[in-house]
């Protein structure tokens, strides 16, 4: 049973998290019923394919282990060669099923979720390695890991803010709070995703006139497409977060207007948020660490530049090796490049003044900038 896909699942979903409604308004958190209830989920989103379950189940030990043996190296030794080992064979699950598609690895090794907990372990991985965390046990690991609400596709959540939420029980007022946003969220996520972005996909986007390949339907596509993916998207996150609070657990937003964005940097900090801020830390800012650290690059916009290029380019990959994810990336990239070009230049001369009328125009144009990339990343124009 797909997460978020039928009102079975809700239903079901809904009925299992009484208990833990009643146990937050008795300030308390109920550790071994939260266990249970992530195993029933998880069987319900793996019972129908084993193979699926087979690599879950393998993922998850295999990921136990590696952070285990990495944490108690870290205590005593620093090693760059085993820190970049740790990563690699971290992700090797999903760079088999990205880099090898020819070969259906994906029906062996993949499973539903397998990007974003690979995330969560490289993120574990880094921070052992920087020495921000120090000890993890393999319950606390499991916990991080499974939290069933972001299992299948995020929000990507950072382990110190979550462990913070889970060791913390909410006093009754505030748990009340979290209910009720928790509730409005799941409700602005049928809203998005099972009416707006229903009817835009099965009235608009499924029409003749759409699907033929004219100047005029691809237009029309780009930016329908646009707004589909936004409401799609941000309505499963909304599911996500609101049964996160349901939990006591405030996983982090994923959109944040990103329509309303005033230029690509701002775009890229309102839009799937915890992807994006994710790669920024542990991707551009690491990179740029070490080429000023190492100085093998001295002028700091061209590392800069290298950096949104690896950072986008990467970000492209991890959505799939066709050249439309590749080129959506690089896209992107020289897009934010350009955009940092222009934002030194105006700083200079002033030639781009900030007022209500600009701010308006700069929307405008960052709008069909953001609709053009997802045309491309759609794979409609290749």
């Amino acid at each position: 049973m797909t997460p978020y896909a039928t009102l079975l699942y809700f239903m079901i979903v809904g009925i299992l998290l009484i208990p833990v409604v009643a146990a937050g308004y008795r300030k308390k958190r109920l550790g071994w019923y939260n266990a249970l209830v992530t195993f029933v989920v998880l069987f319900m989103a793996f019972a129908s394919d084993l193979h699926q379950a087979y690599s879950f189940f393998a993922y998850v030990i295999w990921e136990i282990i590696l952070v285990s043996v990495y944490i108690r190296y870290r205590s005593k030794h620093n090693s760059s060669l085993v820190f970049y080992l740790a990563i690699f064979l971290s992700i090797i699950p999903l760079l088999l099923i990205k880099i090898l598609p020819a070969f259906e690895l994906n029906n062996w090794f993949g499973f539903l979720g397998i990007s974003y907990l690979n995330f969560k372990n490289v993120q574990m991985v880094i921070d052992i390695r920087d020495g921000s965390l120090t000890s993890l046990t393999i319950k606390e690991q499991l916990s991080f890991l499974l939290f069933f609400p972001t299992i299948s596709s995020g929000p990507i959540d950072r382990y110190k803010r979550f462990k913070k939420d889970i060791d913390t029980v909410p006093s009754r007022e505030e748990y009340h709070e979290l209910l009720y946003k928790g509730i409005n969220k799941i409700f602005l996520g049928f809203l998005y995703k099972f009416i707006i972005g229903f009817l835009i996909n099965s009235k608009l986007i499924s029409t003749l006139f759409i699907q033929n390949h004219t100047l005029l339907s691809d237009i029309s596509y780009m930016y329908l497409y646009s707004l589909y993916l936004f409401f799609d998207f941000a309505g499963y996150s909304n599911f996500a977060i609101g049964f996160s609070y349901i939990m006591g657990v405030k996983t982090p937003e994923n959109f944040n207007l990103p329509f309303l964005s005033r230029n690509i940097k701002d775009f890229w900090n309102r839009w799937h948020m915890s992807l994006s801020f994710w790669f920024r830390d542990y991707v551009y800012m690491r990179f740029a660490f070490i080429m000023q650290k190492k100085k093998w690059i001295k002028n700091r916009f061209t590392i800069s530049y290298l950096g949104y290029l690896l950072l986008f380019l990467l970000m492209g990959v991890w959505h799939g090796l066709e050249l439309h994810y590749i080129v959506y990336g690089l896209y992107h990239a020289l897009l934010i490049i350009s955009f940092d070009w222009f934002a030194r230049k105006n700083k200079k001369y002033s030639f781009w003044k900030k007022n209500k009328w600009t701010h308006a125009i700069s929307i405008v144009i960052t709008f069909h900038f953001i609709c053009f990339g997802f045309l491309i990343f759609s794979g409609r124009l290749f």
